[in-house]
C-alpha cells in the first residue's frame, strides 16, 4: 500500500483526494497505543462529492454495464484481493490489533465475498405472474442506485465486502464510510479495485468521524439505501436520518448471543467452539457467543473445562499472533474493564482469566479473557453487549428455562444449540428469537452463502448469501395488456 499517498486521502471517482477542510485524524496502533498513520477527516462536502461521483457512475458507464460484465469485473477484483491477501491481512492486523492469522483469514474471506457475488450478477432473475386473460405480468429486480455503507472497526475487510460486493453485484454504485479507528485495509481494496479497472465512481470511500462523515452520508438526500453495522444507538440515529428522506436501511446492531449446552451434548466438540466464539477478535464480534447456558447436571463439569481453557489463553500484540490481540482503543478497554468490575461487585464469581504475555507493550489496549459465573439473569453483564472477551456461564434446569434465558435479552442475532436430540434441535431452532441458529456448531465457519441478520435490537434486513441481493434491489412489476 502506498501509505504516503493514501493515508490522508479519500477515494472519490477513482481519484485520491484530501479532505476539503485539509484536516486529518491520527490512527492509533492498539497493540502499542501510539499513532502510526493518518487519514483524511471527511465532512459533508467530501460525502457530497462522493455521492455525486457514484450517481454519475450509476447513470453512466457502470450503470450501463451488462450483468455478465459486472460479474467479470468483480471476479477480477476477487482474484486481485486473493493475490494481495498477505498484505491486506497485515494491514488489517495492525489497524485493528487482531492476531495475524485472523487478519489473513479476514482478507481471504473478503475475497470470497467478491467471488460469490461475481458469480451471482447474471443469475438474479425476476418472475412471471399468472394473471387475468389478456395480460402478461412480470417482475424484475432493479438496483436502488446509490447505496451508502457505514462499516465498523472490528472486521473492516469482511463487513465492507459483505455489503459492498452484494451492492455492486446488484448494479448499484457505492459510497463507503469506514470507521475512523480502522480503515486502511478498506483503502487498500480501493487501490486494488482501481488496478483491475472498476469504472470511475462505482466505488467511493470517504474516511472520517461517524458524527461528521457518517452522519452526512446517512442523511444525504441522494442516497437511495443505507447499510449500517454498529451499535443500537448509532443505528437508531442512522435510521432516523434515512427516514427523513424515506430511504430504506439495513441495520446489523450486535447481540448478546447464547450457546445452549444440554447434558447429552458432545462436549469434546463443543468446548473449543464455546471458547472461540467469544474470544475470537478479543470478543469484538457482533455475533460473539457471549453467554453459555449449561444444563445444571453438567454445569460444574463444563465450567471446569472452560476454566482450564480460558486460564491458558495468552494476550499480546497483533503480530505476536497469540490467542487474542488488544481491544481497539482505550475507550473500549475501559468499557470492558468496567463491565467486569461491575459484575464482580454485584456478586459474580471470577471463574477464569487469561494472561497478557510479559513482553507485551505497556501502552497496548489489552483486556484479559474472562469467565464469569454466579451471574443473575438481570445483571447488566448478562443483558448488554460487552464487546470484549467476557464469557458468562449460567445454569438452566430444563428446556423451557433454557429458552427463556436465551431469549431474555433485547437482542436476537445468533444462537447456538448443543444436543444430540433431533427433536430438541428443531424445537430450539424454532423457539429461539434470532436471525441465525447453529446446531452443534457456531458460525458455520463464516458462511458467505448464509443469510445473516438479526431481530429485535439486533436490527433488521439480511446480508450475505443471495438474500442480500434482495435488499440491494427493488422490485418492479410490469403488467402488459395484449388483448
Amino acid at each position: 500500500m502506498h501509505m504516503t499517498s493514501l493515508q490522508a486521502a479519500h477515494f472519490i471517482g477513482n481519484q485520491w483526494l484530501p479532505a476539503t477542510n485539509g484536516q486529518v485524524i491520527e490512527m492509533i496502533d492498539p497493540s502499542h497505543g501510539v499513532p502510526f498513520a493518518t487519514i483524511a477527516r471527511g465532512t459533508a462536502p467530501d460525502v457530497d462529492a462522493a455521492v455525486r461521483a457514484a450517481r454519475n457512475a450509476f447513470n453512466g458507464a457502470w450503470g450501463r454495464l451488462a450483468a455478465v460484465e459486472r460479474g467479470r469485473l468483480l471476479a477480477k477484483l476477487a482474484e486481485a484481493i486473493t493475490a494481495n491477501a498477505a498484505e491486506l491481512g497485515q494491514i488489517e492486523s495492525r489497524d485493528t490489533g487482531k492476531p495475524a492469522k485472523q487478519g489473513l483469514a479476514d482478507a481471504i474471506a473478503c475475497a470470497r465475498y467478491f467471488e460469490f457475488y461475481a458469480g451471482a450478477c447474471d443469475k438474479f432473475h425476476g418472475e412471471t405472474i399468472p394473471y387475468q386473460p389478456g395480460y402478461a405480468v412480470l417482475t424484475w429486480r432493479e438496483p436502488h442506485g446509490v447505496t451508502g455503507h457505514i462499516v465498523p472497526w472490528n472486521y473492516p475487510l469482511q463487513i465492507f465486502a459483505r455489503s459492498v460486493a452484494a451492492s455492486l453485484a446488484a448494479g448499484n454504485a457505492c459510497v463507503v464510510k469506514p470507521a475512523e479507528d480502522a480503515c486502511l485495509s478498506v483503502l487498500k481494496i480501493a487501490e486494488i479495485a482501481l488496478s483491475v479497472g472498476l469504472p470511475e465512481g462505482a466505488l467511493n470511500i470517504v474516511t472520517g468521524y461517524g458524527y461528521e462523515a457518517g452522519a452526512a452520508l446517512a442523511g444525504h438526500g441522494d442516497i437511495d439505501h443505507i447499510s449500517f453495522t454498529g451499535s443500537p444507538p448509532t443505528g437508531t440515529a442512522v435510521a432516523q436520518a434515512a427516514a427523513r428522506n424515506h430511504r430504506p436501511v439495513t441495520l446489523e446492531l450486535g447481540g448478546k448471543s447464547a450457546q445452549v449446552v444440554f447434558a447429552d451434548a458432545d462436549l469434546d466438540a463443543a468446548l473449543p467452539t464455546l471458547v472461540n466464539a467469544i474470544m475470537q477478535n478479543a470478543g469484538q464480534t457482533c455475533s460473539a457467543g457471549s453467554r453459555v447456558l449449561i444444563e445444571d447436571s453438567i454445569f460444574d463439569k463444563v465450567v471446569a473445562k472452560l476454566t482450564a481453557r480460558i486460564n491458558a489463553l495468552k494476550v499480546g500484540p497483533a503480530f505476536a499472533d497469540l490467542d487474542l490481540g488488544p481491544i481497539i482503543n482505550q475507550k473500549q478497554l475501559h468499557r470492558v474493564t468496567a463491565f467486569v468490575e461491575e459484575a464482580l461487585t454485584a456478586g459474580a464469581t471470577l471463574a477464569a482469566q487469561g494472561q497478557v504475555v510479559e513482553d507485551a507493550p505497556q501502552a497496548g489496549f489489552f483486556a484479559l479473557p474472562t469467565l464469569l459465573t454466579n451471574v443473575k439473569p438481570t445483571d447488566r453483564v448478562a443483558l448488554e453487549e460487552v464487546f470484549g472477551p467476557v464469557l458468562v456461564a449460567m445454569p438452566f434446569r430444563d428446556e423451557a428455562e433454557a429458552i427463556a434465558l436465551a431469549n431474555g435479552t433485547a437482542y436476537g442475532l445468533v444462537a447456538g444449540v448443543w444436543t444430540r436430540d433431533g427433536a430438541r434441535q428443531l424445537r430450539l431452532a424454532k423457539a429461539l428469537k434470532s436471525g441465525q441458529v447453529f446446531i452443534n456448531n457456531y458460525g458455520a465457519a463464516g458462511g458467505v452463502e448464509l443469510p445473516f441478520g438479526g431481530v429485535r435490537s439486533s436490527g433488521h434486513g439480511r446480508e450475505k448469501g443471495f438474500e442480500a441481493l434482495y435488499g440491494f434491489t427493488q422490485l418492479k412489476t410490469v403488467a402488459i395488456k395484449h388483448d
